[in-house]
């Protein structure tokens, strides 16, 4: 499965693709290694050498430090003096507290957008893509995952805070480890379509309480599944862990 990276690049991460670009190895090594993370072929906890990975991917040091580095600063890995380095832990509870700061984040969006004057910046754009007949909805999870992820990102985008944004951007990443698990069950794929696109129709009619609502129950429920989802996943994949891993 491809990783993809749906949210339009804040200036951060196109100063991040500018370095890599100059080192496409790096950028390569990057991808399989977070691949790795995602489908927890490195699994939560694993320790490695920078030797034996290097090996694994039958590459040069210099990509593979860059790489892991980099994975360091998004918070996937973690390294320790002489102790090499360790994938990061799952942590349910801090992911429950990103998950309300996104909550936060998107209702606070929804009230600026709804009491402002029609037309909404947009709305229209995104009523486009969700409020459509069930026969043309999306069905694939990762194309889901991002038109999802473009649609949250979207409703802060919309209020033209560019801090707000710059920090639902950084919620986003940190959550993506778990919430890009949303979509493997195909009710979760109708379920988002319907409410997206009655949310959207609140917003429009200024209806504050009702896309509030929503909203929060939108994105609660969001939480539950993906959790539950990545538990189920952790425990079947103890068995197909990397071999260099200890």
């Amino acid at each position: 499965m491809t990783l993809i990276t749906p949210m339009e690049d804040t200036s951060e991460e196109v100063a991040t693709k500018t370095v890599y670009s100059a080192n496409p190895l790096a950028e390569q090594v990057y991808q399989l290694l977070k691949q790795d993370i995602f489908n927890f072929r490195l699994f939560p906890g694993d320790r490695f050498s920078e030797t034996d990975i290097a090996q694994h991917y039958g590459v040069s040091r210099t990509p593979m430090r860059d790489a892991l580095f980099r994975l360091l600063r998004e918070g996937y890995l973690e390294v320790g003096f002489r102790r090499g380095w360790k994938v990061s832990e799952i942590n349910f509870e801090q992911l429950d507290q990103l998950y309300d700061l996104r909550i936060v984040l998107e209702l606070a969006s929804i009230e600026r957008i709804a009491v402002s004057p029609p037309p909404h910046a947009g709305i229209d754009e995104m009523k486009a893509v969700w409020c459509v007949a069930t026969e043309t909805r999306e069905s694939e999870p990762i194309v889901m995952f991002g038109m999802d992820e473009n649609f949250h990102r979207g409703l802060v985008a919309a209020t033209g805070n560019a801090e707000m944004l710059r920090v639902h951007n950084d919620v986003t990443e940190r959550i993506r480890i778990v919430r890009r698990l949303d979509f493997l069950k195909p009710h979760r794929t109708s379920a988002t379509y319907d409410e997206h696109s009655t949310m959207l129709n609140l917003i429009d009619r200024g209806k504050l309480a009702e896309a509030t609502i929503l909203l929060r129950a939108h994105i609660t429920q969001s939480k539950l599944e993906v959790r539950k989802i990545t538990l189920s996943m952790l425990a079947a994949a103890r068995d197909s862990k990397l071999p260099f891993v200890t």
